[in-house]
This record gives C-alpha cells, structure tokens and sequence, in this order.
C-alpha cells in the first residue's frame, strides 16, 4: 500500500490557491522574468565590453588615420561615441573660429580644451546612463520580492488556520500541506531575489571598471585634439592617429 503523501508541487499550489496567491505568484514571475532578461543582457555586454576594450584602444591609438581608429572603436558604442564626440568638439570650434560672428554661440568663447572636457564628460555621463540601464529595477527586485513572497506565505497560513477554524481539525496532517504550500512563496521570493542581488553587485563593480577605461581614454582623447599627440600612458603604444584639419 502506498503511503506517501500526495506532495507538494507547482501544480497543487496552484490548484489549491485564491486568486491573492495566484497574483502573488504572478508578479514573483514577471519579476523573474524582468531581472533574468536584465542579467542576460547586461552580462554579454559587460563581458564583450571588458573583453574587447584592450585590444580596440591598442587598434585606435596605433592607427594611421582618425577614422580608422574610429573603425576600430565600433565594436565599443561608449568609446566610439567619445572618440567621435571630441571630434566633433574641434570641429565645432573651427566653424566658429572661421565664422567670427557677432552672434556667435556662448561655447564659441571657450577654449579647445574647455569645448572637448565639455564634449568628453557630456559622452561619459550618456554612456554611463546606458550602462546602468536595469540596474535600479534589479536592486528593486532584490529588495522587495522577499517580502512580495512573505506577503504569499502570510496569506497562505492565514487561509490555513481559517480552514482548521472551520474544520476544527488541527491535527498535524492537516496542517503540514496548507502550511508548507504557502513556505513555498517565500522560497519563491527568495529565488527571484538572489540572483538579482549578485548581479546587481557584480554588474555595479564592472561599471567601475569600465566608467575607469572610459576616463583614461578620455584623458588621452583630450590629449590628442588638444595638442594634436596622445600621452604616453595611452592605452596603446604606437604612433598615433593623425588628426585630420576640418
């Protein structure tokens, strides 16, 4: 004769749940869904971006012209973007050193070196805010899908200790399923929360490694179009792009 239970499963807690618990389970989905899709995206980026980002820079600075350095660089949108920007920054300056007008703009009036910093750190900040796209909704899935599944084991175990109160049956054997199905939400919760704390962690440490690429690129950017020749700690040792005049 059989005498194992019927056990807990997916199923069961599904069919035995109120609607409560089934939005209770829905959302702890939807916020697996959310973090996962966030996880696998940001982590093949990071690791292209780390990977790439060392050889690309020795591409850039040992090219013989601007834009094959910029080909070099397509691979990598933030580095790319910065290169081109500072670009466009010295290109700006001469239309307006050739216009010499009365109306010029206000950044006419600024130096070489003033009009790349500005160009340089407005594409870092850019870049930056695209790198930490998803990464507030992950630590916000890490927070609260703990506490959205004790919400579900709450009110699991209250409709648990309802159906002893009308049954008036406490035994053991009673208690032990509606019990043990509502846990399951919080093991649901902590499910959804963990991986997306680690990788809220992780991914935070590789932006500071990128953000830390990124500002010494700039530095030697701003090197490059303000003098016309990269520092020697650039990322890559070799001759240097020759700046193309506009």
């Amino acid at each position: 004769m059989n005498t194992e239970p019927s056990g807990l499963n997916l199923a069961t807690v599904w069919s035995q749940g109120d609607a409560v618990s089934h939005v209770v389970a829905a959302v702890l989905l939807l916020m697996s869904l959310a973090s996962w899709s966030i996880i696998l995206g940001k982590a093949w980026m990071t690791w292209k971006l780390r990977r790439k980002t060392p050889r690309a820079l020795e591409t850039f600075w040992n090219s013989g012209s601007l834009e094959g350095g910029l080909a070099a660089l397509a691979p990598l949108p933030p580095f790319l973007d910065m290169a081109q920007q500072g670009q466009g920054a010295m290109r700006h300056l001469e239309a307006h050193r050739r216009e010499r007008a009365q109306n010029a703009h206000l950044d006419a009036h600024l130096s070489a070196s003033e009009l790349v910093t500005r160009a340089l750190r407005n594409s870092i900040l850019h870049a930056r805010s695209h790198l930490e796209g998803g990464l507030t909704l992950l630590a916000s899935v890490g927070s609260t899908a703990p506490f959205v599944g004790l919400f579900g084991t709450v009110w699991g175990i209250y409709h648990a200790l309802a159906k002893i109160g009308a049954t008036g049956q406490s035994s053991l054997a009673q208690v032990a399923g509606p019990v043990g199905e509502a846990l399951i939400m919080t093991a649901a919760g902590l499910f959804v929360a963990i991986p997306a704390v680690l990788a809220y962690n992780a991914f935070s440490r590789s932006l500071v490694l990128v953000t830390a690429d990124m500002e010494a690129f700039a530095h030697d950017l701003h090197a490059y179009f303000t003098t016309g020749n990269p520092l020697p700690s650039s990322s890559g040792k070799g001759r240097r792009p020759a700046r193309e005049e506009n």
